[in-house]
């Protein structure tokens, strides 16, 4: 029985280097490709699929952190072993080069040992973690994969009802579990330093929150309260985790969740900064009736919020508040129906003009 020969990408746009880094690996019994430059090595990768990549950062065109990022947006090459090879030590390329993904970092130079065990670990890693198909499938989970898991980490949490304005927590605190809403709404918000409140996001049943200091493993920088009698499952960091390391599927999710959410707050402070109040509030009430609706189709519906959480979402003071709803409902834009507020057409508030 043979043994398969294992093949390695080494993409360097020095050519001493690369061959010298090619010899040494050939005559260990490696299978080596080599790319003089990060656009030919991209291409090699996804041609030849080898079974780790040896890649330099510093190099013209495409560097090496672009050849990372590319390789990450094909499922067939997103898991191949790759390390960095780079003539500089500094802490912050160090960083980012783990942040995006990569596996190791070797600096040059290197003596052959270093390269050589370096490889073999990386191997040895990618063998524990199972057979390639393995690690696609939990990389790559299909939405009804990904729900089902979801599901059964919410199934075992223990569960706790909220009065209406109490804490969850608040900031500075550190986080100890993932939270979900099983009924209710829930709003994060800030502290202006006047005492005044800024409402940043809301959370309606079926949602995840809490997870966003709890990935980035620093204390809350905001405050949750409930906005009504809420019932969350709380899920223990520690399950949180494992699932995340046993499904790297659900990670991704979870960070395209967080990305979602930061590139939300981005836009509230750009509208805070050059929206006028009338868009502000237009804007506060198409976010609650997104977060409200199931069909996202839907023009009309009802939503329930008070005033001053209203106000708090749109930056503005009650008084405000009060003016553009008077205003929006002269303009049939929204209907008063008891203590929820109808709006009327979704599609014409998100057209109001500035």
């Amino acid at each position: 029985m043979t043994t398969k020969q294992i093949n390695v990408l080494i993409i360097e746009d020095n050519d001493d280097i690369r061959e010298g880094t090619k010899e040494i690996l050939e005559l260990t019994g490696y299978q080596v490709y080599t790319a003089p430059e990060g656009k030919t090595g991209v291409d090699m990768a996804l041609k030849h699929l080898p079974d780790i990549i040896l890649c330099d950062i510093m190099m013209p065109e495409l560097d090496g952190f672009g050849v990372l990022y590319m390789l990450s947006k094909h499922p067939e090459a997103a898991t191949i072993p790759f390390i960095f090879l780079t003539a500089k030590a500094e802490r912050a390329d160090m960083r980012k080069a783990m942040e995006m993904g990569a596996d190791d970092y070797l600096t040059k130079p290197f003596d052959d040992i270093e390269l050589l065990n370096a490889i073999e670990t990386r191997l040895k890693k990618r063998k524990q973690l199972g057979t390639d198909n393995n690690v696609r499938k939990n990389l790559y989970l299909s939405d009804e994969e990904q729900e089902l898991l979801l599901k059964e980490l919410v199934q075992g949490a223990r569960v706790k009802t909220y009065r209406k304005k109490q804490f969850i927590y608040q900031e500075r605190d550190m986080p100890l579990y993932v939270y979900y809403v099983k009924k209710g709404k829930v709003r994060n918000f800030l502290y202006y330093l006047d005492g005044r409140e800024l409402s940043t996001d809301i959370h309606v049943s079926d949602s995840f929150f809490g997870y966003e200091a709890l990935l980035l493993q620093q204390q809350y920088n905001d405050n949750a309260e409930t906005l009504e009698e809420v019932e969350l499952a709380l899920i223990d960091k520690e399950q949180f985790f494992e699932l995340l390391y046993r499904k790297p599927g659900i990670a991704n999710k979870f960070i395209k969740w967080l990305s979602g959410t930061i590139r939300g707050k981005e836009d509230q402070l750009l509208a805070f900064a050059y929206d006028s109040v009338r868009k502000r509030v237009a804007n506060a009430l198409i976010s609650v009736a997104e977060k409200t609706i199931s069909n996202a189709s839907a023009d009309e519906c009802l939503i329930r919020i008070s005033r001053d959480d209203l106000a708090s979402l749109a930056g503005t003071a009650n008084e405000t508040i009060s003016r553009m709803l008077a205003d929006f409902k002269d303009e049939k834009l929204i209907a008063k129906e008891g203590n929820a507020i109808r709006i009327l057409s979704i599609h014409r508030l998100r057209n109001i003009k500035q």
